[in-house]
């Protein structure tokens, strides 16, 4: 199944763009997510919701999508996805670091994706919520 990305914003106490993922995220399309994310950074958004309620899959192309979205939006350079492992070798860093962050959280993942990312490690570096409601009160 393909992967359709949607982007919508939110006004609460800070503003937060919310991008939804519905499909499968994999080598095919995780490039299309860090475009999505560069742009709402480089129009000045900081705040950003991960809305997983319809992603059915991820690869580990996925998960370097998913660390590097965490990184654009921290402001750092991400690594470049070209060097496979050098991008996947960075997410296990990021985790040992214990580098959580609150301006980019989840939502609405789905069982086999949150397995995923709990065994990967990249789920404790952003906050998760049940639903999109919850996550937005924690902005």
């Amino acid at each position: 199944m393909a992967l359709q990305t949607t982007v919508e914003q939110a006004a609460g106490r800070v503003p937060v763009t919310i991008v939804t993922l519905d499909g499968e995220l994999d080598g095919t399309n995780y490039q299309h997510v860090i475009d999505t994310v560069q742009g709402i950074y480089d129009a000045g958004g900081r705040h950003l919701l991960l809305d997983l309620t319809d992603l059915s899959f991820i690869s580990s192309a996925g998960l370097v999508a998913l660390h590097t979205s965490l990184r654009l939006m921290q402001g750092d350079a991400p690594p470049d996805p070209e060097y496979g492992y050098a991008a996947l070798r960075a997410i296990n860093e990021d985790v040992d670091a214990g580098a959580t962050v609150s301006n980019v959280q989840v939502c609405g993942t789905q069982e086999g994706v949150q397995k995923v990312l709990d065994r990967t490690g990249l789920g404790g570096l952003f906050p998760a919520h049940a639903d999109r409601a919850a996550a937005l009160a924690a902005f």
